[in-house]
């Protein structure tokens, strides 16, 4: 089981990786160590444009995430059921997210370069096709929004470096 320590090292050790990848793709970048709510790093191009990027690292090959961060989600008490309302409206959906699975050795490390929105795509499409076959109700807790995205559903967004470039330099 992950300890609190352990989350912590595994999100700085996924901001520096970020901060040394885009280095070396030829930017400046800078972790702010989790101090910052809707983004971990900045990056900015030798033309000083700054670009935030949310960073999310895992040492498995999914990222924990809630359903009602993406969906507008009600819940049925009577029927211990959620209702899946639809879409919900997302602040800063073209927020550059890099995804890192963590390989156990140097060079191993899997890097997913994607905009919100993808996440919030993918994260719908997983939680809705596992609810739909449960009529939407969850076996053991029925309030619960766990919610996890994976490599498969990021595969397309990997290494995709050049995206960088072209929300930083327009």
């Amino acid at each position: 089981m992950a300890t609190g320590l352990s989350n912590k090292l595994t999100g700085q050790i996924g901001e520096f990786l970020a901060c040394a990848e885009l280095g070396r793709q030829g930017y400046i970048a800078t972790s702010f160590t989790g101090n910052v709510p809707e983004y971990d790093i900045i990056v900015s191009s030798d033309s000083l444009k700054t670009l935030p990027i949310q960073v999310k690292t895992s040492r498995s090959e999914t990222w924990p995430s809630r359903a009602d961060l993406w969906l507008d989600i009600e819940m049925d008490h009577g029927e211990k059921q959620q209702i899946n309302r639809g879409l919900k409206s997302i602040t800063n959906p073209d927020l550059i997210y890099i995804c890192i699975a963590l390989g156990d050795k140097h060079g191993e490390d899997r890097f997913f370069i994607c905009r919100k929105r993808d996440i919030q795509d993918a994260c719908v499409k997983g939680y809705t096709e596992w609810m739909d076959a449960k009529d939407w109700k969850r076996p053991r807790n029925y309030q619960s929004l766990d919610n996890r995205y994976s490599v498969k559903d990021l595969v397309q967004f990997e290494d995709n470096w050049a995206l960088i470039g072209q929300a930083i330099e327009g």
